[in-house]
């Protein structure tokens, strides 16, 4: 199921839309990186190349195979 969440990101609104699965591994990896969601979403969005959601899905796959 995909949720559309609206986030801050250097001082402006935006809204993201991901599946329910990559918001819970996000906020899982801003937990075990002791910084908020919204600032590991921002070091996401300074270092894309490709629109946001797909670089937080990208993201969140390289994490997982990196834990394994």
């Amino acid at each position: 199921m995909i949720k559309k969440r609206s986030i801050r990101i250097c001082g402006h609104e935006t809204s993201v839309s991901i599946e329910a699965a990559f918001w819970n591994e996000l906020r899982e990896i801003a937990s075990e990186k002791k910084i908020s969601l919204q600032e590991l979403i921002e070091q996401i969005d300074k270092a894309r190349t490709n629109s946001l959601s797909g670089a937080l899905r990208l993201f969140v796959l390289k994490h997982l195979k990196e834990k394994t």
